[in-house]
């Protein structure tokens, strides 16, 4: 059996290790060959530490993701995920993948995924929800893959926002704290990166033409964009069973969706002109983490 320490996938793992297998993932996700399996939460021993239970498997890979959230960690990460690879010859365990900074490569390569496939080729101007971990790995993806000059980052709290925005100019990202409203306006891409159980803008504030992401909404409940969007954009995603049910998109009844590996593979089309909004709800599949795992491995080897 291989191992991976957290020390040694966060060493090895880049953006664009990342974006590549999550792009290979989201296509294999879409093969009558592959197969997705629900979900399945769980908790600790005290309840309010929760993990979930992601797997699947495609033509070359299968295995399962454990993502965990202990809220009570101070010293370290509260949200922590390792993903097991199994043997299909033998069905025990292939390899083990500590991945908790994986895991963030991996969220954020999806919804730059989306944006390269599905924003305008002069996207400009990126608007974020959210200060958190998760939030800062966003937008620096998604400012590889379009010319990103301006960060709009909304923050409830203003202490938060300043050093993300302090984080962003680290990294060549010119970024401000702006209001809401202000923010969605002016934006070409909006990304959504909140544990939100109610909308967090209205839906007259996105103008023709913008993508946007929602990857906070993973469980049933959850909810960060307004309903009359959803109503009205062009709908796309990881995986349409599980977006429906977990997602964003529990909130888009009898809308069409769209699963993104079937735009990626030519089945399916993207946007249809400069007009149209676009929204990618990025749920998380368990392919996408096996796929970055065999990734890892590989360049370990090297």
């Amino acid at each position: 059996m291989r191992f991976l320490s957290e020390t040694e996938s966060a060493a090895l793992v880049t953006e664009e290790l990342a974006y590549d297998a999550v792009r290979a993932a989201l296509v294999a996700a879409v093969d009558p060959a592959s197969t997705t399996f629900p979900a399945l939460p769980a908790h600790g021993s005290l309840p309010h530490n929760r993990f979930t239970m992601k797997s699947a498997s495609a033509h070359d890979v299968a295995g399962v993701k454990i993502g965990s959230y202990w809220p009570d960690n101070t010293d370290i990460p509260r949200h922590n995920s390792t993903i097991l690879l199994i043997d299909q010859e033998t069905g025990r365990i292939a390899a083990v993948v500590e991945a908790g900074t994986v895991n963030a490569y991996r969220t954020a390569a999806a919804d730059a995924v989306a944006a390269d496939t599905l924003a305008r080729q002069d996207a400009t101007t990126l608007t974020v929800f959210g200060t958190g971990h998760q939030a800062r790995y966003e937008c620096t993806a998604v400012a590889r893959i379009r010319p990103i000059d301006t960060v709009h980052v909304v923050a409830r709290t203003p202490a938060h926002g300043a050093d993300m925005v302090e984080h962003l100019a680290a990294k060549g990202l010119k970024a401000t704290v702006t209001p809401a409203e202000e923010a969605v306006r002016a934006a070409d891409i909006v990304v959504t990166a909140t544990t939100a159980r109610s909308p967090l803008f209205d839906a007259a504030w996105v103008r023709p033409g913008t993508h946007l992401a929602s990857m906070g909404s993973d469980a049933r409940g959850k909810q960060e964009l307004p309903p009359a969007l959803l109503a009205t954009a062009a709908l796309f995603c990881d995986l349409p069973a599980q977006s429906t049910t977990i997602g964003e998109f529990q909130h888009a009844l009898a809308r069409p969706v769209t699963a993104l590996g079937d735009v990626l593979a030519g089945r399916a089309p993207g946007r249809h002109d400069d007009d149209t909004v676009t929204v990618f709800d990025s749920s998380g599949i368990a392919l996408q983490d096996l796929y970055v795992a065999t990734a890892l491995l590989a360049l370990s080897r090297t």
